[in-house]
């Protein structure tokens, strides 16, 4: 509230105590009234704003963080794609706690097994910047995708390719890794046809 209505950032003691003082005044359902609480931004740094922002929205309730388990069978990621996603597994955009739970038993029924994690701190802070294990595969072919920000760019990228290529990584915005049985140039083909711009790791491509 006070960045957007002063363009002032607050440390995270002075956030709390105006937090507390609106849970006050809707709690006893005070209207025009005068409320003092105190704050200071003179302990805010780099460090305190990344974790300022990485959980605004959450606590605001316009994130939740979900965890989904896929099963191992074809096509069962782009099922998944077909969600409202904002950041791939971790983070789903929402509005209302309706809508969120609507989204989750979605999932569910798609037999997508999902855990609502918003409320831990730790998965927040952690979780979901881990993606998996190092990989062995001997195939595996790393590319990075310039998506366009408009809806369905991901969906689309997926339908682009064979059902026969496995996606064995995915961050989304960022990369994505296709186990490929010897089939370079029919892949190199679709993704031209996609029409959106990317980058084949070379080292990866060295080793097909």
């Amino acid at each position: 509230d006070i960045l957007e209505e002063r363009r002032s950032i607050l440390e995270p003691a002075g956030a709390l105590a105006l937090a507390g003082a609106e849970a006050y005044c809707n709690y006893y359902g005070l209207k025009d009234e005068n409320v003092v609480a105190i704050t200071s931004g003179v302990n805010i740094n780099f460090d305190r704003l990344r974790l300022i922002s990485k959980f605004a929205d959450v606590g605001r309730n316009r994130e939740a963080v979900l965890a989904t388990c896929m099963p191992e069978e074809p096509e069962s990621f782009k099922r998944f794609c077909k969600q409202k996603i904002s950041v791939l597994v971790c983070r789903v955009a929402h509005q209302m706690k309706s809508e969120l739970e609507a989204l989750i038993e979605k999932m569910r029924s798609a037999k997508l097994h999902t855990v609502n994690l918003t409320d831990n701190d730790l998965v927040k802070d952690h979780k979901r910047h881990l993606t998996a294990s190092r990989s062995n595969l001997h195939n595996e072919l790393l590319c990075r995708f310039t998506f366009p920000e408009k809806a369905g760019s991901l969906s689309k990228t997926i339908d682009a390719f064979s059902p026969r290529w496995n996606i064995s990584l995915i961050h989304y915005r960022a990369q994505l890794a296709y186990k490929l049985q010897d089939e370079f140039d029919e892949f190199q083909g679709c993704a031209c046809r996609l029409g959106y711009k990317y980058v084949v790791n070379q080292m990866m491509l060295s080793s097909l």
